[in-house]
């Protein structure tokens, strides 16, 4: 038991060191989903986006060859059950989108951006949190259990991409898994790099390579070092050190609420530090020490009553349709997608969706106050 409590803790520490490398990563190279999804939008700028879908390439391929070569076993992971809410996953990407184009940044944004000296982000962290604990078990619970995740599709196997072929081949997915990784992986590469300019761009193209290889090292902390055939208490698998007790790797929504639950039972015993806590710790101190070496760190606050406003909205917002949709922009939105889980591509369209659909409605408001 003593050396399993250790792989436990092994598990955590590593967690911690990953999203110190996201944090200063994400703040070096300005890695941000609501941004991308602005600089398309309002400035036909795809740099940022190109970055994000750099990210997913390389998560993509690193997790589908983790998996194909037996030492992680992705089918266990939240994102490829066989039970699809498509409804939630729609509507809790969309407004995920929403919030966190009100709160300027989505949960891992804001996490880098208060460990910059960002206060509001900080205010925006605190209402995610109760917001999402809120929608797991409180207040909110109700409307996404019974409405909202209560319509979904059904899937043989899993809803993973290579299972889906496999099925209606008739196949066996391990054959396909290579194959269909490479058909999507490809073209997105394919995108990413025919722009000279992004190419050019070495910060870009290191945040998304290295941002993609954190996810896919994440998937094999949880999913092989934490892993045990049989646990001695209950005679089964488990994954140490995982919330879940499921293979995962870097998401927001959900651990900045297991965080700010942590810290308000700090001397509870049953109290447990996860690889999820560690992440929002490290990705935090990481930020934090990137801006402190180079000089950026800047206390920043609320422009006016209307900012604070929106910043609250967001953030209450992110921390609903996170908890709804599985995820975050990278909880579902690179992690997710790493699986070639159907699911996860409804939410990345879906908070793409929202953001957009904001940003169009913040700009015609601008134009009309003008």
């Amino acid at each position: 038991m003593e050396n399993f409590a250790h792989l436990a803790s092994l598990v955590v520490a590593l967690g911690f060191i990953l999203g110190f490398i996201f944090g200063a990563v994400a703040h070096m190279s300005s890695f941000c989903t609501m941004g991308a999804v602005a600089d398309a939008v309002n400035f036909g700028d795809w740099g940022r986006m190109r970055m994000w879908l750099l990210a997913i390439a390389v998560a993509m391929a690193g997790a589908n060859a983790l998996d194909w070569a037996g030492l992680v076993d992705l089918s266990r992971s939240a994102y490829v059950a066989e039970r699809c809410p498509w409804v939630a996953h729609i509507v809790g990407g969309f407004l995920f989108g929403v919030g966190m184009t009100l709160a300027s940044g989505c949960g891992s944004r804001s996490v880098v951006r208060a460990g910059g000296g960002n206060l509001k982000s900080l205010v925006v962290l605190v209402f995610l949190a109760v917001s999402a604990d809120m929608t797991l078990r409180g207040l909110f619970a109700p409307a996404r259990v019974e409405v909202l995740s209560a319509v979904a599709i059904y899937f043989d196997q899993g809803q993973d991409l290579p299972w889906v072929v496999a099925t209606q081949l008739g196949v066996g997915r391990h054959g396909l898994q290579l194959w269909v990784t490479a058909l999507i992986v490809g073209p997105l590469l394919l995108f990413v790099f025919r722009d000279r300019t992004f190419r050019a761009s070495h910060e870009q193209v290191f945040g998304g390579v290295v941002i993609g290889l954190v996810i896919v090292a994440g998937w094999y902390v949880t999913g092989h070092i934490g892993f045990i055939a049989e646990d001695p208490e209950t005679l089964q698998e488990a994954y140490l050190g995982s919330r879940t007790a499921r293979p995962e790797s870097l998401t927001y929504v959900g651990p900045v609420a297991n965080t700010l639950e942590w810290l308000q039972f700090w001397t509870d015993k049953s109290s447990k530090l996860t690889f999820g806590v560690a992440v929002v710790a490290g990705t935090l101190l990481g930020s934090f020490a990137y801006a402190v070496l180079t000089r950026n760190f800047r206390w920043e606050s609320f422009a006016s009553a209307a900012d604070t406003r929106n910043h609250i909205i967001g953030g209450i917002l992110m921390g609903f349709g996170g908890v709804t949709a599985m995820g975050c922009t990278i909880g579902q939105g690179i992690t997710g997608l790493s699986t070639l889980a159907a699911g996860s591509f409804l939410v990345f369209f879906s908070i793409i969706a929202g953001a957009a659909a904001t940003l169009k409605v913040q700009y015609a408001r601008m134009l009309k106050e003008a």
